[in-house]
């Protein structure tokens, strides 16, 4: 068997071909997550009725702000364990990994239960009324028993990868898709329990993607990873935490901005406006699965080779990684460009009018993967370095200080096609922002040229 064939271990020096299977399982799992998510809201949109789905789009944000505790922790906790996996810490990497995932667990078993218990106000807070509140609450109810495993679904996507099980990873989220799908139809379809057999389906999908791990790293396995016994440590939780806050910050102001632009297009374009976004919404899903995929599989690389002090490693990785989100930047923007007929169609197909202006708007909007690459990357990469305060300010500025301006001002002077330009102007500037801390960092953290060819 060649070199190239065997187990790929984090330890190892990545050719493009390998850096590319061992990232892919990683990359297939993103798009196939982004792809039942889909799925999901064209079963209720078409089996249950425009109020169902308007109830479940209703509170997804409260989902988002909830699972985003999983993905602090698993971004946060992988980049720790990945260092001392590095320095050759193996055991301390163990037991921080079954600290984090017991205080998850738990976090995750609370924050379920308050939101169980005060769903209803929270949907009043948000507007919810009538019919449309009634089934929210049923949609966040149900969807909160499973919370907790959904939370460790999302953690272990970055610990999988860290114990050289990403296709482990990809195998069990394919297997809670396609139960999600599965059981989408049966109980929508076939048994018409509406938004209830929704939430229920998606429960199921959960409660297998955060349960099969579980088990998993408690049998004995042939990975770097599997549960021990551990003992409470507050600064490690914290530094796990903090190191892992620019992706709660971001699924935390992913609403907020969502909020702003819907007001922009009602008030620019109505309706259609709106229509027409969430149309982009669901391909940017699968657009963006990519490039998200590419940073869980590829993060744990950064991690051991920065604790391992390999500079001339984590530089090779640091380059071949630009060079990939550049190819794929390029790639992403023609073909989004060429295929925005046929999705819109899709979904808005029954009305000539509306597909021609939300063929318009995608148009537009796509250019931002010319340049929103660069900032996911950014943002993760200084994660996987443990360097959390700058990774929570580029993904705050490209949020919140490039994106919400952006929004207000283009309207402002062009009107609805400057609400549809301001997603690539503020992630030009997010790009912008990002290589600016990159060059900057480059010497001081190892990945540089230079401090490469110290070692």
């Amino acid at each position: 068997m060649s070199k190239e064939h065997k187990r790929i271990q984090l330890s190892d020096h990545f050719t493009y071909r390998r850096l590319g299977r061992f990232v892919l399982p990683s990359i297939v799992m993103m798009i196939f997550t982004s792809i039942y998510g889909i799925v999901d809201g064209l079963f209720v949109s078409n089996f249950v009725g425009e109020t169902a789905f308007g109830a479940v789009n209703l509170v997804m944000p409260v989902m988002y702000v909830l699972s985003s505790v999983g993905f602090m922790i698993g971004t946060g906790g992988s980049a720790l364990v990945g260092q001392q996996l590095g320095e050759g810490k193996n055991e301390e990497a163990k037991r921080t990994f079954t600290l984090l995932i017991l205080v998850l667990f738990i976090a995750g078993t609370i924050l379920s239960i308050l939101g169980y218990i005060y769903m209803p106000q929270i949907v009043r807070l948000l507007g919810g009324e009538g019919e449309l509140a009634d089934l929210a609450v049923v949609y966040a109810r149900i969807s909160m028993i499973s919370m907790p495993f959904y939370m460790l679904q999302t953690s272990f996507q970055s610990f999988l990868v860290t114990a050289e099980k990403p296709r482990l990873g990809l195998g069990i989220t394919i297997t809670a898709g396609v139960t999600n799908m599965v059981m989408d139809y049966v109980l929508i379809a076939i048994f018409d329990w509406g938004v209830a057999g929704a939430a229920a389906a998606t429960a199921m999908s959960e409660i297998i993607g955060g349960s099969v791990p579980v088990f998993y790293f408690f049998a004995k396995n042939n990975s770097l990873l599997h549960f021990t016994k551990t003992a409470w440590n507050t600064g490690l939780v914290l530094n796990a935490c903090g190191n892992g806050i620019s992706e709660f910050f971001s699924n935390i102001a992913g609403p907020l901005v969502m909020m702003v632009y819907n007001l922009q297009l009602l008030r620019f374009a109505g309706e259609d406006g709106v229509v027409a976004y969430g149309v982009h919404m669901y391909a940017n899903f699968i657009f963006s699965a990519v490039i998200m995929g590419f940073m869980v599989g590829s993060a744990p690389l950064y991690s051991f080779h920065f604790g391992a002090k390999n500079y001339r490693e984590l530089h090779n990785l640091y380059s071949k990684a630009m060079r990939f989100l550049t190819v794929a930047g390029v790639s992403i923007t023609v073909l989004s460009w060429v295929m925005a007929p046929l999705l819109a169609s899709i979904f808005v197909g029954y009305d000539a009018e509306l597909l021609d202006f939300t063929v318009h708007a995608m148009r537009i909007i796509c250019l931002q993967f010319l340049f929103v690459n660069y900032a996911f990357f950014g943002s993760g990469f200084y994660t996987a370095l443990g360097c959390g305060i700058t990774s929570a300010v580029l993904a705050v500025m490209r949020m919140v200080g490039f994106q919400l301006p952006a929004l207000l001002l283009l309207a402002v002077s062009f009107g609805i096609d400057g609400v549809w330009a301001s997603g690539p102007v503020a992630n030009a500037l997010s790009a912008l922002l990002t290589f600016i801390f990159l060059i900057k960092d480059r010497n001081r953290l190892g990945y540089g040229k230079y401090a490469a060819s110290k070692e």
